[in-house]
């Protein structure tokens, strides 16, 4: 069986960099898509189809779903909160930009950096991870500065700009969650399937509720995007997610996430034609000089110290 491991390794810097790359991308397919299918109807096809990936995974992998093991309490609740957040970030990108959206999304690691150490004193952050965690959020805050005070902004734009922050607190929640509750003991798949499973029958409940219209007669540019936020999204990338946070420091993995709105950023820059200003230059040297110093190693004579805590 797998120790839980103190420090990020190869393996789960891989891991979060890839799973932050496809984030970055994913706010632009669900703020291009949006415009075509309903937000909660997009949300639900999403995450229903998230949920059928997944089940016949664990049937495959013969991963079992349904067993008592006293997580139930738990899963539902992180599985009410996830569905929160998502309907927030489908709801936020109507009325804000992606790129605004994601940057208040990604205050998540300040949630966890907070609370977590009081439930799990082994992921107290010492003050230099505390520095690097300020200096990466100030550096991606930096790099959409520009646009904070846009007078082209639409009517709607601070209701969104609220949804990307009440996202970015249900995401750490989530986190919190999961790190201290009996879900940190049973496998990424199960976790995964109380949040996508959960979501998958809240977001058309909404979706009707708000009064969006179904259809399935959408562009393929449109099915394309559902597919991709689907398999790789919902599926691929947070199955790696629910697996790292099982076995990595949550607190360091959220570090990480940091980077994502960096990722949306030059995404845009590449495929949308944005210009590639001072702001994200600045971005790029702070949030890695950030992650650097928040996954310092506590040297010999202060790793005692840390233990204790």
């Amino acid at each position: 069986m797998r120790q839980r491991q103190e420090h990020m390794d190869t393996l789960a810097i891989t891991l979060v960099l890839a799973s932050c790359l496809f984030w970055g991308f994913q706010q632009i397919l669900i703020k291009v898509t949006v415009a075509e299918v309903p937000p909660l109807w997009q949300a639900g096809l999403r995450f229903m189809g998230a949920t059928a990936v997944l089940w016949a995974w664990c049937l495959w992998r013969r991963i079992p779903l349904f067993g008592r093991d006293g997580t139930l309490g738990a899963g539902l609740l992180a599985g009410l909160l996830f569905a929160g957040e998502f309907t927030c970030i489908y709801l936020g990108l109507r009325d804000t930009t992606a790129s605004r959206l994601t940057v208040f999304l990604y205050t998540a690691p300040f949630v966890v950096a907070l609370l977590l150490p009081r439930l799990v004193p082994t992921e107290r952050l010492r003050g230099l991870q505390w520095l690097g965690l300020v200096l990466a959020f100030g550096a991606v805050a930096l790099a959409f500065s520009e646009g904070f005070g846009d007078p082209a902004a639409g009517p709607h734009q601070l209701r969104g700009d609220t949804l990307g922050l009440l996202a970015g607190l249900l995401w750490g929640v989530t986190t919190l969650v999961i790190r201290s509750s009996k879900l940190v003991t049973v496998n990424a798949e199960k976790i995964l399937f109380y949040q996508v499973a959960v979501t998958a029958a809240v977001a058309p409940a909404l979706s009707l509720a708000i009064g969006e219209r179904w259809s399935l007669s959408y562009s393929g540019l449109a099915w394309g995007s559902i597919a991709l936020q689907t398999l790789v999204g919902a599926f691929a990338s947070y199955l790696a997610w629910m697996w790292l946070l099982r076995y990595y420091p949550a607190t360091k993995l959220s570090s990480f996430t940091f980077i994502t709105p960096v990722f949306a950023l030059v995404l845009g820059v590449a495929l949308l034609g944005e210009p590639l200003t001072l702001q994200l230059v600045v971005a790029l040297v702070g949030v890695a000089a950030g992650i650097v110093l928040v996954n310092r190693k506590p040297s010999v004579a202060a790793a005692p110290a840390q233990r204790s805590g």
